[in-house]
């Protein structure tokens, strides 16, 4: 099959504990590596969001001795090895001209709908900068009830959140087999996944016992893939231990390739109409209602006024001038400020406001017409 690598927009790359780190030092060969591959990716006209454990590994030398399994410890190690993480990263990106841009994220940014419109609007500037966003979870405040637990989920969520059409989960293993391959000389490889089958999850294995370092396993990497998939996002699941991993991934190198029948668009488009209820309405003008039935997204020139209390992120209907349903959508205003910019020019938003808000009152990414 020919590689969803080629045919896409925007990428999420995953990379793990045991791939960044060594004894508590930075593979610095193997990251320049991923780096050339990355600079190549955009080269082509590609975003890349960058997802990486290893801020903990680097951490840990630096506690002292002992096996700092406690919460708190980890923490530590891990506000002592971020630093050293991105340092590592920006190195390998410095040959290349590419700025490296730190994301911390908790289980919060991607769960809560106000917080999940911040991180991504920060995310998407970020890209549109020419950036590489390099995402952790933020380990240093999150405790065991509200984390994500592994990079894997992690990525998914961020490949949700941003539409990605591809994520990459680069492993210690190239693939799903029928069975472990470490343990069953048997198993045979899955180079191709079009739908993702409790078969599937039962033959995925443990996290890597040999390493000692990371969280994740083939099972995680499949509930990973699981939320990729609803979201229209392919998943490759492929040796990360290659020099140039991604390069080899292009070239067609044995990984498992778990494929969704929709795009990101229409996923996307579709879980808006199946899931957003609305906390309050948004009234507009005959032109803005034309405006979004063409697919523009809804600005505060076309607002009439406000129907109900809403915070930002809160889902939303969108009414017309005779109080029909239009479209629903996630707000990037309260209803006390959707008021005070109804009928506003983008060039006014600011003046109104005090701050410079957002151009569009909902984007039309966090639309869906009602049909």
């Amino acid at each position: 099959m020919a590689s969803p690598l080629g045919p896409a927009r925007r990428i999420v790359i995953k990379t793990g504990s045991a791939l960044i780190a060594s004894k508590g030092t930075p593979r610095q060969a193997w990251l320049d590596a991923l780096a050339g591959d990355i600079a190549a990716l955009r080269a082509a006209g590609k975003e890349v969001v960058w997802v990486s454990s290893g801020a903990v590994a680097l951490g840990r030398p630096h506690l002292g001795k002992g096996s700092q399994k406690k919460l708190e410890e980890k923490q530590a190690a891990a506000a002592l090895g971020q630093p050293l993480l991105m340092s590592a990263i920006a190195s390998a990106f410095a040959p290349h001209g590419i700025k490296a841009a730190q994301a911390l994220l908790t289980l919060e940014d991607t769960e809560r709908r106000r917080r999940w419109l911040n991180a991504r609007a920060t995310l998407d500037t970020l890209l549109a900068a020419g950036a590489v966003p390099v995402i952790n979870e933020n380990d240093t405040v999150a405790t065991e009830e509200i984390r994500y637990g592994d990079n894997d989920r992690l990525a998914a969520r961020v490949a949700q959140m941003l539409s990605a059409d591809v994520l990459v989960l680069l492993s210690d293993i190239d693939g799903l087999y029928t069975a472990d391959p470490r343990k069953d000389a048997a198993a045979s490889h899955i180079a191709e996944v079009l739908e993702l089958t409790e078969e599937h999850e039962a033959m995925a294995g443990s996290a890597n016992a040999e390493t000692g370092v990371g969280s994740g396993g083939m099972a995680t990497k499949l509930a990973a893939a699981k939320i990729a998939f609803g979201a229209g996002c392919a998943t490759a699941i492929t040796l990360g231990e290659r020099p140039r991993p991604l390069h080899a991934l292009e070239s067609g190198e044995r990984a498992t390739w778990i494929i969704p029948p929709i795009s990101p668009d229409t996923a996307r488009k579709a879980w808006l109409k199946g899931h957003l209820t609305p906390e309050g309405a948004i009234r507009v003008d005959a032109g803005a209602m034309c405006a979004l039935l063409k697919g523009s997204s809804l600005l505060a020139v076309g607002v009439t006024g406000v129907e109900g209390r809403f915070e930002k992120g809160a889902a939303v209907a969108i009414k017309g001038p005779g109080g029909e349903l239009v479209a629903k959508g996630v707000t990037a205003y309260d209803a006390a400020d959707v008021q005070r910019l109804a009928g506003a020019h983008s060039d006014e938003i600011e003046a109104r406001l005090g701050y410079r808000g957002r151009p569009a009152i909902i984007h039309r990414d966090d639309l869906v017409l009602d049909s």
